[in-house]
C-alpha cells in the first residue's frame, strides 16, 4: 500500500477508504486495504473472505446501495498491532424491483493491523426491511 511510505492513513482512515471504494463498487480497488488472510462476517452470520464476495452478495439483495457515513469511530488503546474502527451510518439505494429505499441503519465493525482490514463485520436492518415488505413482520 503506497499510503504506508511517508504519511501512512489512520485505521479509521483505511475504513473510510475501503468503504469509499467498496462502494464504487471496486471490490479489487479496496482490496489494497485488506490484508490477504481478510476475515469477513456480513449480515445472517454468512462468512466472506474477499471484497468480490461482498459486492456479489449485495448485488444478490439491491439492486444497487451506498452508504451515508455518519461518523468513523475509533476505538481508544488501539496500536499499530491491532485497532478497532467502527462505522456507523445508513443504506441508501433500491431493491432489486426499484423501488428505492434511504435511513436503513448499519453498524460495521473493522480490526485494522499495520495499515490493512484484518476483520470485517457488517450489521443493517435490511433483514427486517425484507420481512416486512413480504407481510412477514411489521416496523
Amino acid at each position: 500500500m503506497s499510503e504506508t511510505l511517508s504519511h501512512p492513513l489512520s485505521p479509521a482512515q483505511v475504513v473510510d477508504e475501503f468503504l469509499r471504494i467498496i462502494m464504487i463498487p471496486d471490490p479489487g480497488g479496496a482490496r489494497r486495504f485488506t490484508a490477504r488472510d481478510l476475515r469477513i462476517r456480513f449480515t445472517g452470520g454468512r462468512a466472506m473472505s474477499d471484497p468480490a464476495e461482498c459486492s456479489a452478495f449485495n448485488a444478490t439483495r439491491y439492486r444497487w446501495v451506498k452508504k451515508r457515513i455518519e461518523r468513523t469511530e475509533t476505538v481508544s488503546g488501539g496500536s499499530d498491532e491491532e485497532t478497532v474502527v467502527y462505522s456507523v451510518g445508513t443504506l441508501h439505494g433500491e431493491w432489486p424491483d426499484g423501488t428505492p429505499f434511504e435511513g436503513n441503519r448499519y453498524v460495521d465493525r473493522y480490526v485494522v493491523s499495520q495499515g490493512l482490514i484484518t476483520q470485517m463485520e457488517v450489521w443493517n436492518d435490511s433483514a427486517e426491511w425484507l420481512m416486512a415488505r413480504a407481510g412477514l413482520s411489521s416496523l
